[in-house]
């Protein structure tokens, strides 16, 4: 017996086939971007969690940055900084906001990325959902977290315990912070590909490090070296991050300067993240 079918009364016969529901673009949009913070929320935490139970990262991220600051301060009370408008305390304590960004976001990533690399992490990560952009960015996002805390609290110690007081230039400091992290994150990404494990990152990691240790004004103040020298340690990459903090919190540089440094901190940014696109290494070197 073969049925029937029952027409719609209200429907119009002259009509073609009925669409579908209509989708609110607008609302669409809205779910994917919170679906995008959502999964950036669940990496961090996981990045999170992985860096917690690691011992040894959490003492490198939290003491060995102290312990630098305070090896800074008594190497400075040797050096004198008559005329650069420094004090012993402003040069080793935004010095070590520096060793901060250097310590917990740059060597700490390295090696996290090259970690998730060679278990297979971000391979199976990239079968997802989750954007190549959102990988790397969830993975920074504890570290990059970690060093602005840290540096808050050296702000706070030198404004109560020695006399800095509060920043000068706010936007700058924040300014520098900011580019820091991501030119350091970027940095941290290229240096990964060239390193093939968790252990030799603490040497692929040494060269960034000791030369803005040296010459980016960490350590020893661009203010004191011969001008030839600290004309060329002015194109190192974390000197415009160095210049941008310390004018921020201390004060001291003018338009020009300040000019300068925001387009080196930018231009290596810039350059960093090219090298992130063009070499970032997914697959585990084996």
């Amino acid at each position: 017996m073969t049925g029937t079918t029952t027409a719609d009364p209200t429907a119009d016969p002259t009509a073609g086939p009925t669409a579908g529901p209509t989708v609110d673009t607008a609302g669409r949009d809205a779910e994917r971007r919170t679906t995008a913070m959502g999964r950036l929320r669940a990496l961090g935490s996981a990045e999170l969690t992985i860096l917690a139970r690691n011992r040894t990262a959490v003492f490198v991220a939290l003491l060995v940055p102290v312990a630098m600051v305070l090896a800074m301060k008594t190497t400075l009370d040797r050096i004198d900084l008559g005329g650069t408008g420094l004090t012993v305390a402003g040069a080793a304590l935004s010095g070590g906001i520096g060793m901060v960004l250097m310590q917990v976001v740059y060597m700490n990533l390295v090696a996290a990325y090259v970690a998730r690399r060679e278990d297979l992490v971000l391979k199976r990560l990239r079968t997802g959902e989750v954007t190549d952009r959102e990988i790397l960015a969830g993975t920074a996002l504890p570290s990059a977290a970690l060093a602005l805390v840290q540096t808050v609290l050296v702000v706070l110690a030198g404004a109560m315990f020695f006399g800095l007081g509060a920043p000068q230039r706010p936007e700058l400091l924040v300014a520098g912070l900011l580019l820091g992290v991501v030119l350091l994150s970027a940095l941290a990404a290229v240096t990964s590909a060239v390193t093939r494990t968790v252990q030799t990152s603490q040497i692929t990691t040494l060269p960034l490090f000791l030369v803005s240790m040296i010459g980016s004004g960490l350590f020893v103040p661009l203010e004191i070296l011969p001008d030839r020298v600290a004309t060329v340690c002015e194109l190192l990459p974390v000197t415009g991050v160095m210049t941008l903090v310390r004018a921020g919190w201390l004060g001291g540089a003018d338009g020009y300067d300040l000019l300068e440094a925001g387009l080196n901190a930018l231009a290596w940014t810039v350059l960093a993240v090219f090298a992130v696109q063009r070499w970032f290494r997914w697959d585990p070197r084996r």
